[in-house]
């Protein structure tokens, strides 16, 4: 099988005004085409960094990243980092929105999705009405 990705001797130093952290030090590995891998460690060893790293969210230090071109990276944030002051239907509208793709057709597909994943009693309630399960849900809508 094909490598689908490739992180080779991947470094992230975290900088502030006093002192540097070493996130990630010279990681190196492959996934190849259907393989499901696992990255687990005790809290801090950069786990999180690591993803963000590999999804373009956080800039890697040293090291190379080999994608295929239609791999795409996603995971779930640690919290949900929903907008309390919006509605469930209007944190799940934001992308649409930002996109200027707001149409009632979209919000439609987008209230049938909230109805399948179990939240239709939820559309018009506030993230802290949730629990955090359901939040999470919602969050695989964004």
């Amino acid at each position: 099988m094909k490598n689908i990705l490739q992180i080779k001797n991947l470094s992230k130093i975290y900088h502030d005004k006093y002192d540097e952290t070493l996130a990630i030090d010279n990681i190196s590995f492959d996934v190849k085409e259907h393989e499901i891998i696992s990255i687990v460690g005790p809290s801090g060893c950069g786990k999180s960094t690591l993803l963000s790293i590999m999804a373009g969210l956080t800039n890697k230090s040293n090291g190379n990243i080999i994608m295929n071109n239609n791999i795409k990276i996603g995971y779930m944030l640690q919290t949900d980092s929903l907008f309390p002051w919006r509605t469930i239907l209007d944190n799940c509208l934001i992308g649409l929105e930002l996109n200027n793709e707001l149409t009632d057709q979209n919000i439609n597909n987008v209230k049938k999705l909230l109805e399948k994943y179990g939240l239709k009693d939820f559309i018009y309630k506030y993230p802290d009405n949730l629990s955090g399960g359901m939040r999470q849900r919602v969050v695989c809508m964004l």
